[in-house]
């Protein structure tokens, strides 16, 4: 079992089905967490079982100062920064790009693109500071590499996930950091429900469709990726966008 005893991790969205995974994920390996999300009650439910493993800070990633906040959150409290997974994202409702609104495309660029940005920016100089090396993961998508119909922004905002993935690769390893993307395909969280009900369509259907196994993958696939990726067991990975998506980009 991959292990990360005495080492602390930042988790960004980390109340959502693929983020909550993650952070118990992490601490079940040992790791101590330092977590965000804007709901300050799903947090506090999320760390209750962790005791001390876990501290939080409820926040809005679209504001200044908040990635800064929560590395300090992590340092303050554990005394250092090992790797954090950027998983913070959220997703609009099909709409061609000829009715996408400035609005609707500056929040998603916001979340999905300028926190991870901000984010990224923050952890690199705690590592950089402290000279340990590092590794951070960032949660893209299929959509980094394969568009679904009308996701003009949200496939434009992964696609620049992954940019900003490898470039931060190409610049940090030789400080020891190395930076990867996991690229979920279908996985069961609510945000997929939800954007399934609103959108009319049969899950069964869309699970035959975009998987190859004929099932939706899981939170925890997911976060046994981010997981490996954290640990000394990929220290030879950098720059990597690992797809974890039954099959869907591979054939």
């Amino acid at each position: 079992m991959t292990r990360l005893d005495g080492r602390v991790c930042v988790v960004t969205g980390a109340t959502g089905g693929m983020g909550a995974a993650i952070v118990r994920a992490l601490v079940a390996a040992g790791a101590r967490v330092a977590a965000t999300d804007r709901a300050a009650d799903a947090l506090a439910a999320l760390a209750a079982p962790h005791g001390d493993a876990v501290a939080w800070m409820a926040a809005d990633l679209a504001n200044d100062g908040v990635a800064e906040q929560l590395v300090e959150l992590a340092t303050t409290t554990f005394g250092r920064l090992d790797a954090a997974v950027n998983a913070a994202g959220i997703e609009n409702e099909i709409v061609p790009l000829h009715l996408t609104t400035d609005a609707a495309f500056d929040r998603l660029m916001d979340i999905n693109v300028r926190a991870v940005f901000r984010c990224m920016r923050a952890e690199i100089a705690a590592m950089l500071a402290a000279g340990t090396g590092g590794s951070i993961v960032n949660i893209a998508s299929t959509n980094s590499f394969r568009p679904q119909h009308d996701q003009p922004a949200y496939t434009a905002s992964k696609h620049a996930v992954l940019g900003l993935t490898r470039s931060a690769a190409l610049d940090y390893g030789a400080h020891g950091i190395r930076v990867n993307a996991i690229c979920p395909g279908a996985i069961d969280t609510p945000m997929l429900r939800d954007a399934m009900d609103r959108r009319g369509r049969d899950a069964d259907e869309v699970a035959r469709r975009l998987t190859r196994f004929g099932r939706f993958g899981t939170p925890e696939e997911i976060a046994a990726a981010a997981v490996w990726l954290c640990s000394d067991e990929s220290s030879f990975t950098t720059g990597h966008a690992l797809a974890v998506d039954g099959g869907m980009l591979g054939t």
